[in-house]
């Protein structure tokens, strides 16, 4: 590595945030406005599901006035999920939410895809990571101008960038099979029970509090408090373990076998629907799995535990974490900058409850999808270690 020199970011590029968008300048269609849930998204899988837009005609004059993001540019996610890199193709056409997103636009000839690998290593993770103040959860400018790395020689970062983009599109098709699962479950549901808005079935419509025999989310303030947690024990659910139809194991924190006595009220069991009412998106929900067994869920994360007469677990997740569901439950999420759903008001939204035979039948049929998302999702928790050590050895040198 004697050829390698450490450079601040600002030697080599030009840093910068976007013009303001306003809200009401966002549209369903025309050029696509990323935030940084998106960046997010397009750094770790290559491909998004675009929900917000704006004009031809407000993406024409950003061009002409400010520039717009070009072919090689870096877009880094700068709140929330900090340092997710994406790399700017010839075909997109995109523009990008103020400070959520920084820019990266190279003063020198380099290869942005060994600088994209170079975001994931912990060397620059960690230099994100480091905030105080009024920074922390933010990659400002000036922070990302101080942010260190160790640059080879341009035919060196060529090289790395493609054993390394080898690695990685394995990795990339297993995720894009995943998703492909995720619209096959999607698609049974509609195929079978109609858009979960318009109810073109004509279903009876209740309460979610109505087809649950426990509804409620987990203790609050002193009860449950990051003090509490020990290194093993009972198992407590929190917003990020809970994924779209995915029970996320990780993050792990657990209670005392004693603390979980004094708040046994809030204890969830295995088959209970858990709906994150926070974070991306706002509503989506996961069946606790088994192997789980007993746990406690946070504020925020609220339980819900079907009445069998009523309705079926499955069907429940798949009906909360259907796109329209969410669009169902707008007017409920309130906040500025924390945007949330209340418990009461998601237990007393209504949605389409069909018979619980119907339930049944799909609970059966996506099982086998669900089986071949477990095999997906196994072999790709494999291929993230692999990866992980061969990137590993590409910045230090030995490949």
């Amino acid at each position: 590595m004697n050829s390698w020199r450490e450079v601040e970011f600002e030697a080599i590029f030009d840093i910068s945030s976007s013009k303001r968008v306003l809200q009401e300048d966002w549209k369903s269609s025309g050029v696509p406005f990323y935030r940084a849930r998106e960046i997010v998204k397009l750094a770790r899988d290559g491909f998004v599901e675009n929900e917000l837009f704006i004009s031809e005609d407000l993406y024409e004059t950003f061009q002409k006035k400010h520039g717009v993001p070009k072919t090689g540019d870096l877009m880094v996610s700068a709140v929330g999920t900090l340092g997710a890199c994406y790399v700017v193709q010839s075909q997109d056409r995109f523009y990008y939410k103020d400070a959520s997103v920084l820019r990266f636009s190279p003063k020198q000839e380099l290869c942005s895809r060994f600088i994209q690998h170079a975001f994931r290593t912990p060397d620059i993770a960690d230099q994100i990571q480091a905030s105080s103040g009024s920074t922390v959860g933010t990659y400002t400018i000036q922070r990302a101008n101080k942010t260190q790395i160790k640059l080879p020689p341009l035919p060196e970062q060529r090289r790395i960038a493609a054993i390394l983009d080898q690695a990685d599109a394995l990795r990339t098709k297993r995720r894009e099979a995943l998703a492909q699962l995720d619209s096959l479950t999607q698609s049974i549901f509609i195929e079978m029970f109609g858009d979960p808005a318009k109810n073109p079935l004509d279903w009876p419509s209740m309460a979610l509090g109505s087809v649950a025999s426990k509804f409620s989310d987990g203790p609050f303030g002193s009860n449950l408090k990051s003090e509490h947690y020990v290194e093993a024990g009972v198992r407590v659910i929190r917003l990020q373990n809970i994924g779209v139809n995915e029970f996320v194991d990780r993050d792990k924190a657990y209670v005392s076998e004693r603390h979980f006595e004094t708040i046994k009220k809030h204890e969830c069991r295995p088959g209970d629907v858990l709906v994150g009412t926070m974070g991306d998106p706002n509503l989506r929900a996961c069946v606790l799995p088994d192997a789980i067994g007993l746990a406690i869920n946070k504020a925020d994360c609220v339980q819900i535990r079907v009445n069998p007469k009523v309705a079926n677990s499955d069907f429940l997740c798949g009906l909360l974490n259907h796109p329209s569901t969410l669009l169902l439950a707008q007017d409920l999420m309130h906040g500025q900058t924390r945007v949330r759903i209340s418990m009461g008001g998601l237990r007393g939204l209504e949605v389409p409850v069909p018979p619980i035979s119907l339930q049944q039948t799909f609970a059966e049929r996506i099982k086998s999808a669900e089986a071949l998302k477990a095999t997906h999702n196994a072999a790709l928790q494999e291929l993230d270690r692999l990866f992980a050590s061969l990137q590993h050895r590409a910045f230090q040198g030995e490949l």
